[in-house]
């Protein structure tokens, strides 16, 4: 594990061995881009601090085996988030399944001890996918835009960070608001 500080958040990387390419040596994978979208999305989320989050990049065997373990889905995704705060620790917004009915815990009651950080949680990528669907076409939030496999890991890494932030996409409006998020921290635009 590779720890990332960009205060007020630390990003735990874990690079799994099997994110190889296709002559069996590691293909790099650029980790500060990574981290730094990460940040960019804790900021816009508003989410607890300091806190921690693990990234791990990995294939899509390991997400295929998380997928059905998790989620009942059979075959591998992209990205998976794995929470360990309810929702109701992060400010309310539009992109939330409960957006209808305020929010009215607070973000502090699930700090741990002065001074540690608390985990916000884990998002595991699968590297392979994302370079699959870069080198396809198949990349960015509707699946037919053509760009970097740089561009479509950091999609995938904000994708993940808000639903670890309470961000939901299971119904069109919330749908539109977490897209929307998104293309505004990918462009630069902050929340």
């Amino acid at each position: 594990m590779r720890p990332v500080y960009l205060a007020p958040w630390r990003v735990d990387v874990t690079i799994r061995d099997s994110v190889v390419d296709d002559e069996g040596g590691r293909r790099p994978v650029r980790v500060k881009p990574l981290a730094r979208a990460i940040a960019v999305a804790l900021d816009a989320a508003r989410a607890p601090s300091p806190a921690s989050i693990g990234l791990v990049l990995s294939d899509d065997d390991e997400l295929a085996e998380l997928n059905e373990t998790h989620l009942g889905h059979e075959g591998p995704t992209d990205v998976l988030s794995f929470p360990l705060l309810p929702p109701e620790a992060f400010p309310p917004h539009l992109g939330g399944a409960d957006r209808a009915s305020p929010r009215t815990a607070d973000a502090a009651m699930f700090a741990g001890p002065p001074g540690q950080r608390v985990h916000l949680g884990d998002v595991v990528v699968s590297v392979e996918r994302a370079r699959d669907q870069a080198e396809a076409g198949r990349g960015g939030q509707t699946g037919d835009v053509q760009w970097s496999a740089d561009d479509e890991l950091r999609l995938l890494v904000t994708h993940g960070v808000l639903h670890i932030c309470g961000w939901d996409h299971a119904d069109p409006p919330e749908e539109r608001e977490m897209r929307a998020l998104e293309q505004r921290l990918l462009a630069g635009g902050g929340g």
